[in-house]
């Protein structure tokens, strides 16, 4: 007899447990009405993944006792396997909990623990030492969760077991490239074993992390038979040891940049809707980097949700200002305009002895900047709307951003986004235009103006970024050899990068630490994020050149 399981690819919040449970309650539900046998949820999903130091509340873990006592109650005549942090001898454990008509038949404990990049559960949980094998209809269900299907030795003993397939419960974070990555080592551990695998993974956004969905069924020999929807909630139930196995499936393998623009979508709208945020504002700029920002704010919470305010100065272009005003138009968000010329000119006014005697320079840039900074948040406090700050990865890196000025808001969706793939997914916004990814009608949903001009801050006369930075094809790279390959100096140097670039990107990169630290919380897309990813000192005298 073949064994049903519904995969519960769902989207919890962290720390709801009220919700949570209800998420649960109602897949269950799903699961018993398509006749399953097990319904298989996430890794940590009653709780939320990363319940980070919440673990050590103890108030924190008895919600979690009692809620699981709720799931097994729910649990009639199917079997549940969901994710929670439990206790067990003094000892707290990332724990598979299998439920079952009011009890718990049993429970694994995860026994690799992964503590790297944006992982830390070695901080907060002891690793499992004993296979997770379970009986369902004759047949022996072995389990394992996340990081252990990553590393050869648990798929192997659960086998060696008697394990005749794997349930796998998952919170694997979203990055660009994934989900190759993904196949490849599903594919061989499958194989290699000759066991089928249900891969079951989260989906939402928590804090800077994105959980991509794309759970996943692969045979004996290593052939993909189902692959779920990307970044969308659902159950969906597949048939294991059949006597007529599943055919195999073509992988659904998105853009990078389709997949990129629907983790920050996603991103946006999980961080303001679970914080409860009414809604959004930014400063549109009529640059491409705000532009984007907006076009992701109206996909991900809808146009009604979406305040715009561009706030001209003397060196405002005029073209800026209409192309902010045309992509609110053609977006429908609420659009307002406050020069600040006249609060500019009272800062300087009160700050007149203070300066006298100095010359001009980036202080009275920075003075336009915050001025703005001020007015959105202001209006932020005001009508309870979150400012979403606009900077890019490449202007992070090295410090090219405004502290309380256009570094302001409570988050960035573009933190991990290098300036030159701003400029591609802008492009590839206009391209999809007002269809979808699979019937695409081109429309300019932003300028072509905004992506085609040079880029610049205007907070001087005919300012262009390229007057304090290196070209961003040039600076792009240097910067993720360093950040995100960690390559020194010498090594990029020797790919013909100019000695003097590379020393002063590297040195920009280690000096502004203490920015990047009081920064917004932004959508992790890459290896290495500013974040969770990277722990470096703020006070520190270590430079490219120095051991």
């Amino acid at each position: 007899m073949p064994v049903t399981v519904s995969i519960a690819q769902i989207n919890p919040i962290v720390g709801s447990f009220k919700q949570n449970l209800q998420m649960i309650a109602d897949a269950i539900e799903s699961a018993r009405n398509d006749a399953a046998d097990v319904v298989i949820f996430p890794e940590l999903a009653l709780t939320g993944y990363p319940p980070e130091d919440l673990l050590f509340r103890p108030t924190f873990i008895k919600k979690v006792e009692d809620s699981l006592q709720q799931i097994a109650q729910l649990s009639k005549n199917i079997t549940t396997i969901i994710g929670a942090p439990v206790f067990r001898n003094e000892k707290l454990f990332n724990m598979a909990c299998v439920l079952r008509d009011g009890k718990t038949i049993t429970e694994y404990a995860k026994q690799h623990l992964p503590n790297y990049r944006v992982f830390d559960e070695k901080r907060y949980f002891n690793k499992g030492k004993e296979n997770g094998i379970i009986d369902i209809n004759g047949h022996q269900v072995g389990l394992l969760i996340c990081e252990d299907i990553w590393k050869k030795q648990p798929a192997k003993k659960a086998k060696a077991a008697g394990a005749e397939c794997l349930l796998v419960l998952n919170a694997s974070p979203f990055r660009a490239g994934k989900t190759q990555e993904r196949i490849d080592l599903l594919a061989k551990r499958s194989s290699d074993n000759q066991i089928p695998i249900i891969y079951n993974n989260l989906v939402g956004g928590q804090d800077e992390l994105i959980f991509d969905g794309e759970s996943m069924v692969f045979n004996e020999s290593g052939e993909l038979t189902f692959q779920a929807p990307s970044f969308e909630t659902g159950v969906f139930t597949q048939t294991l040891l059949e006597e007529h196995p599943q055919k195999s499936i073509k992988p659904n393998i998105q853009s990078i940049d389709h997949s990129i623009y629907q983790a920050l979508i996603l991103g946006v709208k999980d961080y303001v809707n679970k914080n409860g945020f009414p809604g959004v504002m930014l400063g549109l700029s009529g640059g491409i980097d705000s532009a984007l920002t907006m076009a992701i704010a109206v996909d991900a919470l809808g146009a009604e949700n979406v305040e715009a305010v561009m706030m001209p100065f003397h060196y405002t272009a005029d073209i800026s200002k209409h192309d902010a005003a045309q992509q609110a138009k053609t977006q429908g968000v609420n659009y307002r305009e406050i020069p600040i010329e006249n609060i500019y000119d009272s800062f300087m006014s009160a700050l007149s002895d203070e300066f006298e005697g100095t010359k001009r320079d980036t202080t009275e840039e920075n003075i336009q900047s915050r001025t703005r900074g001020v007015l959105l948040m202001a209006m932020s406090n005001k009508l309870g709307k979150m400012v979403l700050a606009t900077g890019n990865k490449s202007e992070m890196a090295v410090g090219y951003a405004t502290l309380y000025g256009d570094m302001a808001g409570g988050y960035a969706p573009l933190k991990d986004v290098f300036k030159l793939k701003v400029y591609e997914l802008a492009k590839y916004r206009n391209e999809i235009g007002d269809g979808t990814i699979d019937k695409p009608n081109y429309k300019e949903i932003i300028p072509d103006r905004v992506i085609t001009r040079p880029p610049s801050a205007e907070l001087a006369p005919d300012q262009v970024d390229e007057d304090s930075l290196p070209p961003y094809d040039i600076l792009d790279a240097i910067l993720r050899m360093f950040i995100e390959e960690f390559q020194s100096v010498d090594d990029i140097v020797k790919q013909g990068y100019e000695r003097e670039t590379v020393e002063r990107v590297a040195n920009l990169v280690l000096l502004n630490e203490y920015k990047r630290r009081q920064s917004a919380p932004g959508i992790r897309i890459t290896k290495r994020a500013f974040g969770k990813d990277r722990r470096y000192p703020i006070t520190s005298h270590y430079r490219w050149n120095l051991t």
